[in-house]
């Protein structure tokens, strides 16, 4: 078993140690000690260096030993030393002691417990066991939370025995000694991560979205730099949308809804513009429209790509007011195809689409004077528009 150095001292950033067994290759050691901490209960593992070497993964094993995985072979030589990317460990400690806090926050005032953690590259999350959590919760428990991180609170290792340890925030399966971080006056619980010595190395809070996840509430969080640099990040984004509205910072959220609010009418207006003027088409294309020895009008309107939508059937429908009208509008891509009929043409468009596109593979139907479809190929558009223009 691979003596765990993080165990007690979560500030180690180097050690020497003896390696006891690698692979072949000499890519995957294991040591009679290690200060990396190996991917385990939400945290990732620690990167770094090893006699030089840099380490790609840390694992752990059933049997208790720690493997580091190495991007070249490791020396030769006995005794080597690590050294722990230190800005990637102080982040971890920094989120998970976080977690730790916010975790009993949620929990002592809401009665909310925390089902999982996870700490990500970029964000990190707690799922709780609560259907939903009101924005006002949400503010108050990063307030408190922050509140306790301005109070420098200490955060000590102990260990002790399953049996006799009491006050712990959550309930743990293990047996025998445990590992327990303590948050004085806050919170008690059995863990095996990485943690500052202090609240106050937290740094802040702070909270962003939720989500709703198999029956939880999934709370995103930053802490210490992280959060600062998604602050920063956020306000230099409002900072630009502000100068793009040329309005103050504060206006931005009402400046931005009377803008959508505008922009919603303005696309009212233009789809009811489209549509009149489709419908002015519609009719302009049958006036001119030359009537066929069946003594019915015929147009046919072919696009290369997009859906065949309300401004065509627009048209179409203006095409066919009259009574002695049959328009056909087909789309290559995706291969579908809209019918009309006037209602002098004794054509009901929604029965003979359906027959003409069925035995094609096709799907479609409709109204008798106005049905859509589509067809597994845009080859067959030529065949559909003939089966549907014969009398």
């Amino acid at each position: 078993m691979t003596e765990r150095l993080y165990y007690n001292d979560s500030f180690l950033a180097e050690f020497e140690a003896r390696v006891v067994r690698t692979n072949a290759d000499r890519t995957r050691a294991v040591l009679d000690r290690t200060a990396f901490y190996p991917t385990s209960g939400g945290q990732p593992f620690d990167t770094g260096t090893l006699a030089g070497v840099p380490v790609a993964g840390v694992e752990e094993e059933d049997n208790g030993e720690i493997i580091h995985v190495l991007t070249a072979p490791l020396p030769g030589q006995q005794q080597v030393r690590g050294v722990i990317d230190w800005p990637r460990r102080f982040d971890h400690m920094q989120q998970h002691t976080g977690q730790h806090l916010l975790s009993a926050v949620f929990d002592q005032l809401y009665g909310y417990r925390t089902a999982s953690f996870h700490l990500g590259s970029e964000a990190s999350t707690i799922d709780l066991e609560t259907g939903s959590i009101p924005p006002e919760q949400l503010a108050q428990a990063e307030r408190r939370a922050n509140e306790l991180i301005w109070q420098d609170l200490p955060v000590r290792i102990s260990f002790e025995e399953s049996a006799v340890a009491e006050g712990l925030r959550k309930e743990t399966a293990r047996e025998g000694l445990l590992r327990i971080i303590t948050i004085e006056g806050v919170d008690r619980s059995a863990c095996g991560g990485t943690h500052v010595r202090s609240t106050g190395q937290i740094g802040v809070i702070l909270l962003r979205k939720t989500e709703k996840i198999r029956g939880m509430t999934r709370v995103e969080f930053l802490c210490g730099g992280r959060a600062v640099a998604r602050a920063r990040a956020d306000y230099e984004a409002l900072d630009r949308t502000a100068r793009l509205f040329s309005a103050a910072l504060d206006d931005v959220p009402q400046t931005a809804a009377g803008l959508l609010e505008q922009a919603r009418e303005a696309e009212k207006t233009r789809r009811r513009l489209a549509l009149e003027l489709a419908t002015l088409r519609g009719k302009a294309l049958h006036d001119a429209c030359p009537v066929g020895e069946s003594g019915l009008r015929v147009h046919v309107e072919r696009i290369a790509e997009g859906p065949l939508g309300e401004e065509l059937r627009a048209m179409a429908q203006s095409f066919c007011n009259a009574g002695d009208g049959l328009f056909v509008a087909v789309s290559a891509n995706p291969p579908s195809v809209l019918f009309a009929t006037g209602s002098g043409t004794c054509i009901e468009a929604g029965a003979r689409l359906k027959a003409v596109l069925e035995p094609l593979g096709g799907r479609g139907g409709g109204a008798p004077r106005l049905a859509q479809g589509s067809v597994p190929s845009a080859a067959l558009l030529d065949q559909v528009i003939a089966a549907l223009l014969q009398r």
